[in-house]
């Protein structure tokens, strides 16, 4: 934050009014002390659905069961694509100007970040792809990393902002086979589903392919982190783009 600060005083020609003070938070006074916290219990509850994206992405612990059973048992995560024009616009070209100020420096912030949010099924343009099935009680450390290749088929004429993974999980031990699913088109639950923006806007038409793969790892420095790295490309009539892009769940 330090450094997007200085940046956003620099772009906006303010740096000889402006003075920025970077201290400990030992070394600030009480009531700033007081703010700060203040904004770091905002924070932590903000990240708290955030972090439960940890199972929508199934990063889970290895857990080997020898005489008991982890229900749900099994878990698919799927990826599809998204018409999202609007949300977009608010959530990342908003920091061109923010109150007269030009932020635009924390756009590559916020287009790393994942929204978790529920998206309506009417902006579904493609086909859903299964991207992998995992057997929660037979998991393995390692097995949280994970690269899967992935084909969306446009079903219709339109745009794409964004991908929109979800996951699906069953309970195949229970005397009676069940489940539900996190999916758009699925009754909505609080886990909702995970929107990764795309730097391009992808203009598709229908029966035209978007190929590519997801990797997935928990990061080296702090496991609660999730790292996402995309790769896509499209070579339609109207649009023709290869990209990697890289995204951070905190």
């Amino acid at each position: 934050m330090a450094d997007m600060a200085k940046q956003i005083v620099e772009t906006n020609g303010l740096p000889d009014v402006t003075s920025l003070l970077f201290r400990v938070v030992n070394g600030l006074g009480l009531l700033n002390l007081f703010l700060l916290l203040l904004i770091k219990a905002k924070l932590l509850l903000g990240s708290y659905k955030l972090h439960s994206l940890q199972s929508k992405f199934l990063f889970l612990h290895p857990c080997q069961v020898d005489d008991g059973v982890v229900l749900p048992d099994e878990a698919s995560l799927y990826l599809t694509a998204i018409e999202d024009a609007e949300y977009k616009d608010d959530k990342i070209e908003f920091w061109n100007n923010v109150y007269g100020f030009d932020m635009s420096c924390i756009k590559k912030q916020a287009m790393m970040e994942p929204l978790v949010d529920t998206v309506d099924q009417k902006q579904i343009v493609t086909n859903c792809h299964l991207l992998k099935t995992m057997d929660i009680s037979k998991m393995v450390l390692g097995d949280a990393s994970f690269t899967a290749p992935f084909k969306l088929i446009a079903e219709r004429d339109d745009y794409i902002h964004a991908f929109v993974a979800y996951f699906d999980v069953s309970f195949t031990k229970c005397h009676k086979l069940m489940g539900f699913s996190t999916g758009p088109r699925s009754r909505a639950t609080h886990w909702k589903q995970t929107v990764l923006y795309l730097e391009d806007v992808l203009t598709i038409c229908e029966g035209e392919t978007i190929i590519g793969s997801m990797t997935v790892a928990p990061n080296k420095k702090n496991p609660r982190d999730v790292d996402i790295m995309v790769k896509y490309s499209l070579s339609g009539r109207r649009c023709v783009v290869s990209r990697v892009q890289f995204y951070k769940m905190r």
